[in-house]
């Protein structure tokens, strides 16, 4: 089981942070979070993953969807706080090129 705690920070910006499992029951949910952001005009997203202690491929395919979806509005999706599987993940994958973590939710902007 997953929950998403979301949460708009004061300079605009949106968090999402997935607490649990990252995978194929999980990922549409978070891809309607994004969505439903974007909806309201929040497309500078940060998705903080440190309660985050598994992910699979579908896990990263809503991600590249999330930050395919925050550019074509004009914005970014950025990740933080990834833990050592997710990082591990990430450089197997190569995505941590592209999906740039960080190590805080205020050191992704």
């Amino acid at each position: 089981m997953i929950e998403f705690v979301i949460d708009k920070l004061s300079d605009g910006i949106g968090v999402i942070r997935p607490v649990g499992r990252l995978n194929m029951v999980s990922a549409p949910q978070l891809n309607s979070a994004v969505a439903g952001l974007i909806d309201e005009g929040t497309v500078r997203l940060v998705v903080d993953l440190s309660g985050t202690d598994f992910i699979d491929s579908s896990g990263l395919g809503a991600l590249i969807s999330g930050l395919k979806k925050t550019r074509q509005s004009g914005g970014d999706l950025r990740l933080a706080s990834p833990t050592a599987q997710i990082t591990a993940v990430l450089e197997l994958t190569s995505l941590n090129k592209v999906l740039r973590p960080a190590s805080s939710v205020a050191e992704a902007y």
